[in-house]
């Protein structure tokens, strides 16, 4: 090998390293991948506010309203209760499924801020502290958010029913029953 030929491939090598224009498949897979990893807390966290499911946190609508009166302030504590573990329970899997997505982002995105508003936020940013801090809520406001942002992707029931969208408007296109501006399918954003 001549070190041309070694410089060339090694330019390869970190191109490809710091690529930053990803693939749509790419996207869609860490959509995913982000949206499962959501799921799996937020369920986690609602059903143990909701039905005292796991061993997260308070177990159960009882000391979960409890927990927002008396820690968080929120009064009433019971409303709060379930409002949160609506919140985390139903955006979970609205996540895991991708349906709704961008709103269930929004929603735990605004969930993750409060709780760092009301609880964790004088706690200050370490999660070894008892209580622990925001550290935890930061990356899952920002993940949640970063969801919102991007949409469910191609892997979602969402992106299903977009494609059913953009098909039934190339259709009525198609046979001139629809408007002359429906997407033509090939438009980004009309893809999920």
């Amino acid at each position: 090998m001549t070190a041309s030929t070694i410089r060339s491939a090694t330019t390869q090598v970190v191109r490809r390293l710091l690529h930053t224009n990803p693939s749509a498949v790419a996207v869609d897979a860490a959509c995913l991948v982000l949206r499962l990893a959501l799921a799996w807390i937020f369920v986690y966290y609602g059903a143990a506010k909701l039905f005292a499911a796991s061993g997260a946190g308070p177990a159960g609508l009882h000391q979960t309203a409890l927990f927002m009166s008396q820690t968080a302030h929120l009064r009433p504590g019971m409303v709060f209760a379930v409002v949160a573990g609506l919140t985390e329970f139903g955006g979970g899997i609205a996540m895991a499924l991708g349906l709704c997505t961008r709103l269930a982002g929004l929603a735990l995105f605004a969930d993750m801020v409060l709780a760092m508003i009301t609880v964790t936020w004088a706690t200050g940013f370490d999660t070894r502290t008892a209580p622990p801090g925001y550290q935890v809520n930061v990356i899952l406001a920002a993940t949640a958010l970063a969801v919102a942002l991007t949409g469910a992707g191609r892997y979602s029931i969402d992106g299903v029913m977009v494609r059913a969208l953009d098909r039934s408007a190339w259709k009525s296109r198609q046979t001139g029953h629809g408007p002359a501006n429906a997407p033509n399918g090939s438009s980004s954003a009309w893809r999920s």
